[in-house]
């Protein structure tokens, strides 16, 4: 009888334990997922800043190519990295570059580049950074304009030596108090354009046609 009954309590707890696994493992499933897709909202919207839904048609997290080897180094990518590409009816109208500036005052700048096809800046965003809050925290457009001084902006305009804080002879404010944040920041911003100068017409951004011809 005791045998009986240690055998059935053995049952149950086993039981317990694994519909308690179960569902541990389908709530760590559920929260992947959910983390999952925010992160692809996140992206999306940060995407979309630079290239706004009404000026393209397709899908800019979707439609990648990938960042050339020899550039990796110069635009601070790995292997995962991806070149975003906006087109209009198939049309290629710009690109989305990652890029981290790796001299900030604080680490890494992480950010995104979209340029016009014609070469200039469509604008920049700062994605992720360690910066000085209050201070070199002002790349962040959430808390002050700056970065919206590189619109418009292009690999000539200004010509290489504008491509600098004031403070160094250039053209882009520095902060008060932080030079080293945007000093970093202009400079990989042109390191960007004079990337995108030597290599778009290399890039593999033409859609294939649809064979459409009869035998």
């Amino acid at each position: 009888m005791l045998a009986i009954t240690i055998s059935k309590n053995s049952l149950i707890l086993g039981l317990f334990a694994l519909s308690t696994a179960a569902v541990l493992a389908l709530t760590h499933e559920g929260t992947k997922e959910r983390v999952a897709a925010s992160e692809r909202a996140a992206a999306q919207k940060a995407l979309l800043q630079l290239f706004p839904e009404h000026q393209h048609d397709n899908d800019l997290l979707m439609d990648t190519v990938p960042v050339p080897e020899k550039y990796r180094s110069t635009l601070g990518t790995g292997e995962e990295d991806s070149i975003h590409v906006a087109r209009n009816k198939n049309v290629p109208i710009g690109i989305i570059v990652p890029t981290t500036a790796r001299d900030g005052y604080s680490g890494d700048i992480r950010m995104i580049v979209g340029i016009n096809m014609d070469g200039t800046l469509a604008g920049v965003r700062v994605l992720d950074h360690k910066e000085t809050p209050g201070l070199g925290d002002k790349i962040d457009l959430k808390k002050s304009d700056w970065v919206l001084s590189f619109n418009g902006k292009s690999i000539n305009l200004p010509q290489k030596q504008g491509w600098k804080v004031k403070k160094d002879g250039g053209e882009f404010d520095q902060f008060t108090g932080a030079t080293i944040t945007p000093r970093a920041v202009v400079h990989q911003v042109h390191q960007v354009l004079s990337f995108f100068e030597q290599e778009h017409t290399q890039l593999p951004l033409k859609v294939s046609e649809p064979n459409t011809s009869t035998p």
